[in-house]
């Protein structure tokens, strides 16, 4: 969606910031031996007490409230019974929706004794948003976040997942453009002011393909690379970006 009035920016600030501490109260709540299924209700039961609703089950039915997907499961995890133990990598993905605004971020958190090549990834991760985030600006070109995102990958030895990208987002989960993580030469669409999408650096430690789970959503590297995701949805503006699912 495009930001057209003041009400709109009120209207994503509440939700960003909603699925913000929700994230964000999850990612405190990562204990050995919960179930991914207990941390999902973690935030499912504080996204339900300010009103908001699970987007991924509003538009897709999703069986979850939240993804949570774990080690080198990538993206989509279904919540379980599958408990939490050391050393995981655990990536909580909350997209969530409120008088109809929705916004989305996704952070990966590393249960200790944390691996260092986990450790690694991940901040390999949030460099790649960073570096994004400095070229992100009305009148660039889209390709330009790939571009950015993928230099820095590529330059601390990892690799992005390129089956995955980010979206345009604000009224419903997926909307134009789609927002890769690599330079696409082909992609000629420019960044416009107002315009809210979610930049999310989805990353491998070995470059690998998707493989789906048997439950239909799960989405894990062929060659149990670990994987790592990190993402904010932000508004596009003249100047520097407005992130609105900051902490």
């Amino acid at each position: 969606m495009t930001v057209r009035s003041d009400k709109d920016l009120e209207g994503l600030r509440e939700i960003g910031t909603l699925v913000a501490q929700a994230r964000d109260l999850m990612a405190g709540a990562v204990r050995v031996g919960m179930s991914t299924r207990e941390l999902d209700e973690v935030g499912a039961a504080f996204l339900k007490g300010h009103g908001a609703t699970s987007a991924p089950q509003t538009v897709y039915r999703f069986p979850g409230f939240n993804c949570i997907s774990v080690n080198d499961q990538v993206v989509h995890g279904v919540p379980s019974a599958r408990e939490i133990l050391p050393g995981d990598l655990v990536k909580i993905d909350v997209t969530a929706g409120l008088n109809g605004y929705i916004a989305d971020s996704a952070t990966t958190v590393l249960v200790p004794p944390e691996r260092e090549e986990g450790r690694k990834l991940l901040e390999c991760a949030k460099a790649a948003f960073a570096r994004a985030m400095t070229v992100v600006k009305a009148g660039t070109k889209v390709a330009e976040i790939g571009r950015a995102v993928h230099q820095e990958t590529k330059a601390r030895g990892f690799a992005v997942v390129r089956e995955l990208c980010g979206h345009g987002v604000g009224h419903s989960i997926h909307e134009p453009p789609e927002v890769a993580n690599y330079f696409n030469p082909y992609e000629r669409a420019l960044l416009t002011e107002g315009l809210v999408i979610a930049v999310e650096p989805i990353l491998s430690a070995r470059p690998a393909k998707l493989i789906h789970g048997d439950d239909g959503w799960t989405l894990s590297t062929n060659n149990h690379s670990l994987a790592v995701h990190y993402e904010h949805t932000i508004v596009v503006t003249k100047g520097e970006p407005i992130i609105l699912t900051a902490a």
